[in-house]
């Protein structure tokens, strides 16, 4: 009962000539992952609370930066007056 009424087989994956994608697919494809792109950027709730955290990381990254120059220069001024002392 199962026998095979055609001739030829089905044509493989080898046998089919290699399709180009044209100028109009190229643009579908790039417009199609921008959409997706698009729609799972973050909300915009989420986006204001990002910017705030970096704000305060950022902020607080100079108040060290300006207290690791405080103690640097507090260092120097102990280091003159160690020296005017001895002279």
């Amino acid at each position: 009962m199962n026998t095979t009424l055609t001739t030829h087989g089905r044509p493989t994956r080898d046998a089919l000539p290699a399709r180009r994608l044209g100028l109009v697919d190229r643009v579908a494809l790039h417009l199609g992952i921008a959409l997706i792109r698009w729609g799972r950027r973050p909300g915009r709730e989420l986006a204001r609370h990002e910017r705030l955290a970096n704000r305060h990381e950022l902020a607080l990254l100079a108040r060290n930066h300006r207290a690791m120059l405080d103690a640097i220069e507090q260092d120097r001024n102990r280091e003159r007056l160690a020296v005017a002392r001895i002279h």
